[in-house]
């Protein structure tokens, strides 16, 4: 028996494997003690045969933190990144949301007669300009920083670019203090360039964070629209506050200008807590294996993006965030804000009307809508389309509110002249945007191949832009369309 078993080692050796036999006997039952079968057991190749990369054999970069990390995959404990990332999403959208609500602060205070002293049409034609003087800077960088990698790595883009913010809103708050009634004009000017630079680092940081978050689970990319949503609730909010509790107009725009200052700080500050988070480095790894798992395979993720392929891919929710936004800015702020109550007894005055009916409602039920997305994603990318498309209606809806643009005769007649269902559709249209273009930028990034995420990601954010920028334009006509009963014409 003991010859036989010596054979039987010997000629496993030779095949590779070796044949462990019980002891007790052919007639011992294998299926009941499984541990002392008949058979074979492989024994692993010793590594020099395998052919094997060196780095692989020596499990280098391997670390215990990421062996354990690989076993047990963290969690995003309390939320911290949903929250930081929300945060951004505040910081992205701060400098447009904090000089559209101060309209009241530059129309009626800084560039009014009463103060100047001198009649301008600088305070009627103020939004246009700080739109054109916003969006055009905003939606170049946005598209370069795609194509070129301006301001350096990911790190140097957010870092200076909030650098630059926070010293803009420094000027701004300058400009606050001191006394420009002898200079409308210089003030009008020096107040464009500032929206200006402000924008251009702003188009550089927005476009980074949708990238820096499309390597993250797609409800991340959420939570930075869900934070732009947030801001403009957190401006008009600010604003009311200022207003009602500061002793003058100047002292309610400094405190008004030093809280963005302290908000873009946050951003800047949380920023570098990110890679301190098991979670978000977790994904970081996730997508570094991949990267490796493509160069091996001979797919060049290092080399140039092929941005017409991704584009072409992503085009169909490329298209649903410009078109939200582009019915979205073509309303909201310059036809909203020229809304006009119609009821001398409604419950809002005339002194807090459109700062609740427009800035507050807008922003606060677009970031309940985009909230939502957290919890709800209906419906799928296939169909998002349609309720988009509907949208449109809102376009003839505010026209027929009680809208009275600023120096325009009205001709148009008025059929929705009751404050409440103005006021119902202005909730509609708020919560339809934050909803359906928080879909949207999350769809975006998973229309793609994996290794083309961030791209996308970076596409969905310049489509974000060129929406807004569209629709600002778009919003210069209606004016005009008031003016003439166009409904006559249709006849």
């Amino acid at each position: 028996m003991a010859a036989n078993d010596n054979q039987n080692l010997l000629e496993g050796k030779k095949n590779g494997s070796i044949s462990i036999v019980g002891g007790r006997g052919p007639n011992h039952d294998s299926e009941k003690s499984p541990f002392l079968a008949t058979e074979p057991v492989r024994l692993t190749p010793a590594w020099e045969e395998t052919n094997l990369p060196n780095d692989e054999l020596n499990f280098k970069g391997l670390t215990m933190e990421r062996a354990k990390m690989e076993l047990n995959p963290p969690r995003d404990k309390l939320l911290l990144v949903f929250l930081t990332l929300m945060i951004h999403g505040v910081g992205t959208l701060m400098p447009w949301n904090m000089f559209i609500t101060a309209k009241s602060y530059f129309v009626d205070y800084k560039l009014s007669q009463n103060y100047t002293g001198v009649e301008s049409e600088y305070g009627t034609y103020f939004l246009s300009y700080v739109g054109f003087a916003s969006q055009i800077p905003n939606l170049l960088f946005n598209w370069l920083n795609i194509f070129m990698n301006l301001g350096g790595n990911l790190t140097k883009r957010i870092v200076y670019s909030i650098l630059i913010e926070v010293i803009v809103f420094v000027v701004t708050v300058v400009l606050a203090m001191v006394d420009s009634s002898e200079w409308p004009g210089a003030f009008f000017w020096i107040t464009m360039i500032t929206v200006v630079i402000l924008n251009m680092a702003g188009g550089i940081y927005q476009n980074t964070v949708y990238g820096m978050v499309a390597k993250l689970p797609f409800k991340y990319t959420g939570a930075v629209v869900l934070g732009s949503n947030i801001s403009g609730t957190f401006a008009s909010i600010i604003a009311i506050l200022s207003s009602q509790f500061a002793s003058s107009v100047r002292t309610a725009a400094i405190y008004y200008f030093i809280t963005a200052m302290f908000v873009l700080l946050l951003c800047f500050d949380t920023y570098f807590a990110l890679p301190l988070n098991k979670f978000y480095r977790y994904h970081e790894m996730l997508k570094e294996k991949e990267a490796e798992y493509h160069k091996r395979a001979g797919i060049n993720v290092g080399g140039r993006p092929p941005y017409w392929k991704i584009f072409k891919q992503a085009f169909p929710q490329l298209f649903n965030v410009f078109f939200v936004f582009f019915i979205t800015l073509s309303v909201f702020p310059a036809v909203h804000s020229d809304v006009k109550r119609s009821a001398g007894d409604f419950v809002i005055g005339d002194d807090l009307y459109v700062s609740v009916t427009c800035f507050l409602t807008f922003n606060l039920f677009a970031m309940l809508g985009s909230l939502t997305t957290s919890w709800v994603t209906w419906p799928k990318p296939k169909h998002l389309v349609w309720p988009v498309i509907v949208r449109a209606a809102f376009l003839p809806l505010f026209l027929f509110c009680n809208y009275r643009p600023l120096g325009i005769e009205r001709v148009l007649p008025i059929y929705i002249d009751n404050d409440w269902v103005y006021w119902g559709v202005a909730v509609v249209m708020a919560y339809s945007s934050g909803y359906l273009s928080s879909l949207g930028m999350m769809y975006t990034p998973q229309s793609v191949e994996s290794q083309h995420a961030v791209t996308a990601g970076m596409f969905a954010a310049a489509m974000l832009i060129t929406g807004i920028f569209s629709g600002i334009l778009f919003s210069m006509v209606f004016p005009m369309i008031v003016q003439y009963n166009f409904l006559e014409w249709l006849h």
